[in-house]
């Protein structure tokens, strides 16, 4: 390929990803079918040219992805895949197209197709050199929502324990992506009854992101609810209560974004409050909710 034809595709993707920066997506899907009509017209026997190809492609399937076109982004990713051939020097992006083919599959609601190509990519990102771990991460997190969503608690487990070895081992505990997926555990010992399990993940989660995010973080007033229900299936009811308490005050002061997530608590909470005979504080509390939720509605 020539260095002015090369130059061209590269401003197109520079162009790319300042739009998708911006929120832009159709007029970033615009310019990036203008780089793979390029690349297409100069594509020849040569590695230069079949890398810019199968490399527009895959920008195209993102934004395909992001757009919630997904048929189209599937097609984008396996072509490019088809065009690199299990090439050892692109081991990395084979893996980057299986996990967007996986996620294009997941958006498509086909979760036989998704897990598999998540496989794959992990495979990719593991005969790297050196294996790329975070990718890794990323992708065993997912599968185990797969495995979760589909009953089977075990696999789910075995994923986000993948996932979780790796963060800790790169991040350590104090880290948004290692509390994340500590959050993930907690929820699957809660599905499967292991409660003590569950009170330490969610434990875990909640003191790191208080610590990285801060109190009225959306992420901490998540972290404060699954606690308290954790609690309540270890006996602490009094604590429970108390991040109920927080996880309440947290959402109510995030402003009516997060009017789903404040209504889930106030229903969590409410139910704990008629548990305790407190009927009365529980209608106020109920009352005081919808008058949120019907404010963010009107507005």
């Amino acid at each position: 390929m020539d260095s002015p034809t090369a130059t061209l595709i590269g401003i197109l993707h520079d162009r790319v990803e300042s739009l998708r920066a911006d929120g832009n997506l159709n007029e970033a899907l615009h310019a990036a079918s203008a780089a793979v009509e390029k690349s297409q017209q100069t594509l020849g026997p040569n590695l230069d040219s079949i890398d810019a190809f199968a490399s527009a492609l895959e920008i195209r399937g993102d934004v395909y992805r992001e757009l919630g076109n997904f048929e189209l982004a599937r097609d984008d990713y396996r072509q490019a895949i088809d065009q690199l051939q299990d090439r050892p020097d692109r081991f990395d992006q084979i893996g980057r197209l299986h996990a967007g083919l996986g996620a294009a599959y997941d958006g498509l609601g086909r979760e036989e197709q998704a897990v598999a190509h998540w496989q794959n990519s992990i495979d990719f990102f593991e005969r790297h050199e050196p294996p790329l771990l975070l990718d890794i991460a990323a992708i065993a997190n997912n599968l185990g929502f797969i495995a979760k969503a589909a009953g089977d608690l075990e696999t789910a487990e075995s994923h986000f324990l993948r996932a979780l070895e790796i963060l800790h081992s790169q991040f350590g505990q104090e880290h948004e992506q290692t509390a994340t997926v500590s959050s993930n555990l907690g929820a699957l010992y809660q599905a499967a009854g292991f409660h003590e399990q569950s009170r330490e993940m969610h434990m875990i989660a909640l003191e790191t992101r208080r610590k990285l995010l801060g109190e009225e973080h959306p992420d901490s007033a998540q972290s404060h609810n699954n606690l308290a229900l954790a609690l309540l299936n270890t006996g602490d009811r009094s604590w429970a209560r108390r991040h109920f308490e927080k996880a309440l005050t947290s959402y109510e002061a995030l402003g009516s974004e997060y009017a789903a997530d404040l209504e889930a608590v106030a229903t969590n909470y409410c139910e704990f409050l008629r548990e305790e005979g407190e009927t009365q504080l529980a209608e106020v509390i109920a009352g005081r909710v919808r008058d949120v939720i019907g404010q963010s509605v009107a507005g």
